[in-house]
């Protein structure tokens, strides 16, 4: 059914369907957006990618629009990088951060009533005996954690993570991934990399050419027993991959993966830093798939733009935590934890999991004839409000088609779609507040887009 609004006062999100986009510049990016990327140029250093290709500044956003210095207004797919899951200045939320910015905005780890109705609102939602928890302030900061709960509960210090995953940008957090930009090494001693199924891009299959999980599962066993000194005490990887082009497994892989580690005395350690509070239809993207990690981290749409993270573990290693000085400065501050349980309530009280799927079936349908319409076209992937597109020069060789990429991200953006682009593969990740009608306004963009660079590239 059509969303609509709760009980706070729906009149940001009130959206003249028909007004969106809205582009009133003569340029886009507009005068004003240029003016000020020129002077933060000056000073500010490490741009991401997205930037780079569209250099627009944004003023406000409101529910799932965008609006940027020059008056342009966006349909938002990108949910800045997978946060404003609840939409932009949800009041809720807003008023939540409000009330505590003017009451008590820090209180190092000491308890507060607002900490408490969070893990408990936690406790409630969060799958299994995943009940004892830790606040931070960044994924890095919790992902970090995670690491050191799983060496203080196995007494082992050696991981496996999967090519393309990303874990953050700090030591151990690089490790986990394979981050090719920095010189020098990049992984620390006792950390793996193994390859994940991939349907697009397999890389073992069965006869008739579909993905073998099992194969997968025998590298790694050949790899734990060749390549490791068999003291691992946890694999590490995201249920879907984001950076690495919304990359999802097959719906066999986690279910397989649990027992193989479970056999082994490995612990499951989820990072779902983008893939929580919804963003695939689940508290927990695991869900989808019945399995429960021993550590999961949240982040991202967990505080729907105000910094604050999470760090859950199953109950059988709950005593890990307190062996490895836990607690941050920021994480459990009253600010955050306001945030934080606002978007719980707001999930529950507007029945967004529900709409998340419901706009799962609106996006499959709409990119369902996209592989055999368009050349360029190789895959389109979608978990609830986590879509994928991957870009190809040839459908039989699967060769990645960067320039396409490039071209249709910066195409689709000119005519009003903020979105992501990690290469050959565009990313979307819409608010689940998206109404229907907005919905398929910026996949009609997206699509537009495509048409236009197949037939420039032709």
């Amino acid at each position: 059914k059509e969303y609509v609004m709760g009980k706070y006062d729906p009149t940001p999100y009130q959206l003249d369907l028909q007004r969106y986009p809205r582009l009133v510049s003569d340029t886009i990016p507009g005068p004003r957006s240029n003016e000020l990327h020129a002077r933060a140029a000056k000073h500010y250093r490490g741009l991401s990618g997205q930037v780079r290709l569209f250099p627009v500044a944004f003023a406000k956003g409101y529910g799932c629009v965008l609006q940027d210095v020059d008056g342009n207004e966006y349909i938002d797919f990108s949910s800045g990088i997978y946060v404003t899951t609840l939409g932009h200045c949800h009041p809720k939320i807003s008023e939540a951060v409000a009330k505590y910015a003017g009451l008590l905005m820090n209180a190092h780890d000491f308890t507060t009533e607002i900490k408490v109705r969070l893990l408990e609102k936690m406790a409630q939602c969060l799958p299994g005996d995943l009940k004892s928890y830790q606040l931070y302030d960044s994924g890095t900061t919790a992902v970090e954690a995670g690491l050191r709960t799983c060496r203080a509960a196995t007494g082992k210090h050696e991981f496996i993570s999967c090519y393309m995953d990303f874990h953050g940008k700090s030591g151990h957090a690089i490790s986990l991934a394979r981050m090719t930009k920095f010189s020098g090494p990049t992984r620390s001693p006792g950390f793996h990399l193994v390859p994940r199924p991939d349907c697009y891009r397999p890389w073992w299959t069965r006869p008739d050419g579909t993905l073998d999980t099992e194969k997968y599962l025998d590298f790694y066993d050949t790899f734990i027993r060749e390549s490791t000194t068999g003291q691992v005490a946890a694999f590490v990887l995201e249920p879907i991959q984001g950076w690495g082009g919304s990359i999802m497994p097959p719906d066999d892989f986690f279910p397989k993966l649990r027992q193989f580690l479970n056999e082994r005395n490995i612990l499951l350690f989820a990072d779902e830093v983008l893939t929580s509070m919804g963003r695939t239809g689940k508290y927990l993207c695991m869900e989808h798939w019945n399995v429960l990690p021993d550590i999961v981290t949240l982040g991202k749409g967990f505080g729907n733009g105000f910094p604050v993270t999470a760090m859950a573990v199953r109950t059988p290693y709950a005593d890990a935590v307190d062996k490895i000085s836990a607690s941050t400065s920021y994480g459990g501050n009253p600010m955050a934890c306001a945030a934080a349980l606002a978007c719980f309530e707001v999930i529950e009280e507007e029945g967004l999991l529900e709409h998340a799927q419901h706009l799962e079936v609106l996006f499959k349908k709409r990119m369902a004839d996209w592989t055999s319409k368009y050349r360029i076209v190789g895959d389109t992937r979608c978990k609830g409000c986590l879509l994928g597109i991957e870009l190809v020069k040839d459908k039989t060789t699967k060769e990645p088609f960067d320039a396409a990429g490039k071209m249709v991200y910066q195409k689709a953006f000119r005519k009003g779609l903020a979105w992501v682009p990690a290469g050959h593969i565009l990313r979307m990740s819409p608010p689940i507040v998206m109404p229907d009608e907005v919905a398929l306004k910026g996949m009609d963009l997206i699509e537009e887009a495509i048409a236009e660079t197949e037939k420039e590239l032709a």
